[in-house]
Order: C-alpha cells, then structure tokens, then sequence
C-alpha cells in the first residue's frame, strides 16, 4: 500500500523510574520533553524507563503514545487539573496530533522519523493514573473513555524527534480499529462469534489471555479491582 499521512509528532518524552506514591511503588510516568533526535530500540526510547518491569515495558510495550486531541476532554470533564498543562500527563512517550484510537487499527505499521513501529495493544490503565491525577477513578475512567493511548512494539529501530510525521505504512487488520477492541471488551453485550473474530488477530500473550479467558467463561468478565485500584480483590 503506499504510506499515508496520519499526523505528528508534538513532543516526545521519556523519564528515570523513581519512588511513587504508595509504599514500595516505582513509576517513570513523570517524563521530560526531548529536544532533538533521540534513538529508539527495540525496548524504547534511549535512557527512558518503566517502574515496574512485570506490567510495563518490554518489547510489546516499548513505546506508548497519547493523542493531544483527549486533554481537552478532560479538562472540561476534571477541571484545571496542572497535570494537564502540558504532553506527558499519561506517561506518554510520544504527544501527537492527527491521530486516535479511532484512527488506529490492530497491527497498524507506522513510520516515524527513521523508525517503524507496529501497533501491538492498547493501554489497559492502571491505579498510578488515580495517584497521579488525585482523581480515585481516573484509570476507570480512561478505560470507560476509551481514551487510553496505544503501545508499539519497534520494528525497525532508528531517530525521531518532535515534528516528525507519522504515516501509515501498513494495515492488515482494518476491522479492527483500536476503539473497536476496547468497546468490544467493555461496553458491548457478550458475543462468542466477535471475541472469536478478536482472537484470530496477533494479539500479545496478556490480550490473548484474556480474550481466550472472557470465552472460556461465556463472558463473565475480568476481576479488574487489583489493576484499577491497586488493592487485591476480596472475595
């Protein structure tokens, strides 16, 4: 297919793991804009981190990015909220405008700067964005939104840098938009035959459980409570 412009790059960022907010929690979620080209290999962005290696990070989730087009949303949906100020509010590694999960499908090849970059899943929002934002259900919120940003894993290593243009340079899987598979997931009724349709994609061995989960169990959803608030679930 030849490439297709799809929008660019308004900052892109990256971050040292400290100290978080609860006992023993570490989070690179505070990250700093990059002035000039910066490597990206196959597990990120050079000299970025991830605070906890078992849910973050990793070659699936080298590289996370969040469309400018949702702060307004929030904004008007939180209030003047400073974190919201500036990119970087999500942990973002790339703020981009031009592009959406309704824009983006599963398995989505983009170029940006030298680098080419594959869609591998959506963010499934976690406690620390409640911590970070003093709002106690703002990871409920981003996954009920649908506005959650994306990971890509990093086909083609190479630079990028602010201004740079993303263009699509690949998509096979053009049924399944990014906020198709999150309203499949968590807004619509129950269906064996979509989940079923779901699960033929690429998905990574996280997504792949749990949609081979959700029909083993004829649709009874998730214990989501650890991942959201960050306390066990209580039986």
């Amino acid at each position: 297919m030849t490439e297709s412009h799809l929008g660019h790059v308004l900052a892109v960022l990256r971050g040292p793991a400290v100290p978080f907010t609860r006992p023993g929690s570490r989070s690179a979620m505070a990250k700093s804009p990059i002035n000039g080209p910066v490597a990206v290999g196959t597990l990120g962005l050079d000299g970025d981190e991830q605070g906890d290696l078992r849910v973050h990070g990793g070659p699936d989730k080298a590289v996370h990015q969040y469309a400018q087009e949702h702060y307004p949303a929030w904004q008007s949906e939180l209030g003047p909220l400073p974190v919201l100020n500036a990119p970087g509010a999500f942990g973002e590694n790339l703020f981009s405008s031009g592009m959406t999960e309704h824009d983006l499908c599963w398995g989505d090849q983009v170029r940006v700067g030298s680098v080419l970059l594959e869609i591998s899943q959506s963010r499934q929002p976690c406690w620390k964005l409640n911590d970070r934002f003093g709002v106690a259900d703002m990871a409920q919120r981003v996954q009920h939104t649908g506005r959650s940003g994306w990971y890509y894993r990093v086909l083609e290593p190479g630079t990028l840098q602010t201004g740079n243009a993303f263009t699509l340079a690949a998509r096979p899987w053009p049924q399944w938009s990014l906020a198709r598979v999150m309203a499949v997931l968590y807004h619509q009724p129950f269906d064996a035959a979509v989940l079923t349709a779901l699960a033929a994609l690429p998905l990574t061995p996280s997504w792949r459980r749990l949609v081979e989960g959700r029909l083993a169990r004829g649709g009874v959803l998730e214990d989501w409570t650890a991942r959201l608030d960050g306390t066990p679930h209580q039986p």
